[in-house]
């Protein structure tokens, strides 16, 4: 297995509980899991990485288990409990470096924990209730940002935990002085900078700036009609590639907020997006079981991969998405990728003319009858 994990350069989590790998350069996917204790308690909800070289995944669980996954092995190497599945489903996992990593659930319980700490947590913090995404900062491990329904965006800095660094205000009212709802569903760290931006569940995209004495949003845009599920920064970092609902997945300017172009293709709801850190790629996967890449530069499908399982989240690595080893290329996938042969079936059936339809008796005296009267 250890063969086949070293080919992976896109990692899924999926509904079943099964880790899968995708090796684009040779065009296979692998599950990694063990098919006996399968059960929908084991359903991946987060996936990062365990180590700055990529040797290890860390895979959040719906029964609150964080399993470390070996890409030399290709196997789990360790699992450890991290809350209680009553809090909820795990809504963000991060590495903090050596055996410590940060896990945020649902409930709002923001919590680190290290070996030495055993099975008690060595910081907890209450982030709010409902909480729909954390996501760590690359540039700084220690601050990390939270935010869900009815509860705003927060950053908070891990070394100093007794209070947000950061907390956004609510949005201004709208035109008939009412209040306008928040539903943060993710957001992004903005590189070279102090900025945060962030999709709603109202299909708004809000870019937020700690450094200026504005807590409410300094950028307001808005995609579509549907709520927005998933966002991830451009290389450049100049956008965002933004999916929601209905499968819709756009790239907006943060410079001006305006959509710069769509994706198409998708027939479920986004769940998990995430351009690469070097390529103009952008990876997708969510409720129609596909994952699918796509060019920003062109928009157009790269690559379309059917992994039958409805799929939570995605990993890329950093490495050239093409790359992979030639040590398991005689090994037969146990996903295969789908193929566009629609068009060559059509093209290989025998045509069929259509033959004219054979008169009756009371066709052909009601014709004689029409050249009497015309004569």
């Amino acid at each position: 297995m250890g063969d086949r994990s070293r080919l992976c350069s896109v990692w899924l989590g999926s509904e079943t509980g099964i880790l899968k790998g995708v090796s684009l350069s040779r065009k296979q996917a692998f599950n990694f899991c063990n098919t006996s204790h399968l059960s929908r308690d084991q359903e991946v909800r987060a996936l990062c990485w365990g180590d700055a070289a990529e040797s290890e995944l860390l895979v959040g669980c719906v029964d609150a288990t964080v399993k470390t996954f070996s890409v030399e092995k290709g196997a789990f190497t360790e699992s450890r409990r991290c809350g209680d599945p009553a809090e909820g489903c795990f809504s963000g996992l991060a590495a903090l470096g050596g055996d410590a990593l940060v896990t945020c659930a649902e409930s709002g319980a923001l919590r680190v924990w290290r070996e030495e700490g055993g099975d008690e947590p060595v910081t907890q913090v209450d982030a709010g209730k409902n909480v729909c995404r954390m996501r760590q900062s690359p540039a700084n491990p220690n601050k990390v940002a939270t935010g869900g329904k009815e509860n705003g965006l927060k950053i908070w800095d891990l070394q100093r935990p007794e209070q947000p660094a950061f907390s956004a205000k609510n949005l201004r009212d709208d035109w008939l002085d009412l209040r306008r709802p928040y539903w943060v569903r993710d957001m992004a760290f903005i590189p070279d900078s102090d900025k945060v931006v962030t999709c709603t569940g109202y299909h708004q995209v809000h870019v937020f700036d700690p450094s200026s004495p504005q807590r409410r949003p300094v950028l307001e845009a808005e995609y579509g009609e549907y709520p927005l599920t998933a966002i991830s920064l451009t290389p450049d970092g100049t956008a965002v590639a933004v999916g929601n609902t209905q499968g819709h997945i756009a790239l907006l300017d943060l410079r001006k907020g305006l959509v710069r172009g769509c994706v198409k293709g998708l027939a479920g709801g986004v769940r998990g997006l995430q351009c690469h850190a070097s390529q103009p790629l952008v990876a997708s996967c969510g409720l129609d079981r596909f994952l699918r890449i796509h060019s920003l530069e062109d928009r157009k499908l790269q690559h379309k991969v059917y992994l039958k399982s409805r799929l939570n989240c995605l990993l890329l690595a950093s490495q050239d998405l093409q790359e992979g080893g030639a040590t398991a290329g005689e090994a037969e996938s146990e996903v295969k990728e789908e193929e566009d042969e629609g068009d060559d079936v059509w093209d290989a059936m025998e045509r069929v003319e259509e033959r004219q339809k054979r008169k009756t008796t009371e066709d052909q005296e009601t014709t004689k009858k029409r050249k009497k009267a015309q004569d």
